[in-house]
């Protein structure tokens, strides 16, 4: 009864202070400063507390094992430090079983409950949708972007990001030249991936997702955009290349009628249609009728 008690008075103070230090956190500390995060906004698509719910926990979990383990080496260190006096070494154990079961249990419970929590949320993730209320498809070449609105059946091609002037500062781009893809706010989005040449990945820090885009396989991303809107910014997270480094992107999340705005405004360019593998560069890929040399 006297040691619960104690265990009270220490852990009531302890619980106290870890409430109002995260009562003072920031949205970016509160999601472990992954980007996409701002005070009074919503997340920008519906997977993305998800996300950064299960690298939250995950840290926690972590520090937690760690400061355990860096408790009993400190322990030992200062139990069982040499006193003055002592020669020799000291007396050897092996086969210590409880210890032995403790650290093969403990690190198994760890391991299989990670994977089922990521599993579970990347189950979630990879959802697709059976109706989306907008498909875009988007190919990516060496090295710029093309965005295909499949549901409005228009299309934007993309050149790579292109240096400012000469005075500009060094390595800074023309904002107005960077790809950008509109999407409307509260919406399911299927993306459809493909490329024309080699392995590249699709990636918004902002959505805290990525993937990849790779020759001769078509990959998908759905997800649901909500009521937040503004520009985020994208890029190639996979070495493609020597202007890699240019391969930018923009997503612009709108209100609707911003969005139709915009998808008039690729009309009356003459945008219609869609761009397809045509011009892709991949000519040896099975089924694309290509030479396989005399018989």
């Amino acid at each position: 009864m006297r040691h619960n008690r104690r265990f009270r008075w220490v852990a009531i103070p302890i619980a106290a202070t870890l409430a109002i230090v995260l009562a003072g956190c920031t949205q970016a500390q509160l999601h472990g400063f992954l980007p996409g995060f701002v005070e009074g906004e919503q997340p920008v698509t519906n997977h993305t507390d998800r996300i950064s719910g299960l690298w939250v926990t995950s840290w926690i979990v972590l520090l937690i094992v760690g400061i355990v383990v860096w408790g009993l080496i400190l322990w030992a260190v200062v139990v069982y430090r040499r006193r003055k006096g002592q020669t020799g070494l000291p007396v050897q154990l092996r086969y210590n079983m409880p210890i032995e079961i403790f650290y093969t249990i403990v690190p198994l419970i760890l391991v299989l409950g990670f994977f089922a929590f990521t599993a579970r949320d990347q189950n979630a993730i990879e959802q697709p949708y059976a109706h989306p209320d907008l498909k875009i498809q988007v190919y990516a070449k060496q090295w710029a972007w093309d965005f295909n609105y499949v549901t409005d059946n228009v299309y934007d091609p993309g050149i790579q990001a292109q240096p400012s002037d000469t005075n500009a500062t060094p390595g800074s781009v023309q904002e107005s030249e960077i790809p950008t893809l509109y999407l409307p706010e509260n919406k399911k989005i299927t993306v459809q991936l493909d490329s024309r040449d080699v392995i590249h990945s699709f990636w918004v820090p902002a959505f805290l997702y990525k993937k990849d885009v790779i020759p001769g396989k078509t990959n998908y991303m759905y997800f649901s955009t909500t009521g937040r809107t503004g520009t985020f910014v994208g890029k190639c997270a996979e070495l493609c290349g020597e202007y890699h480094s240019a391969m930018l992107f923009n997503v612009k999340i709108v209100s609707q009628s911003e969005y139709d705005a915009h998808i008039q405004s690729l009309r009356d360019k003459g945008f219609e249609g869609q761009l397809g593998s045509e011009y892709d560069r991949n000519n040896n890929l099975p089924g694309t009728g290509a030479p396989t040399g005399n018989k």
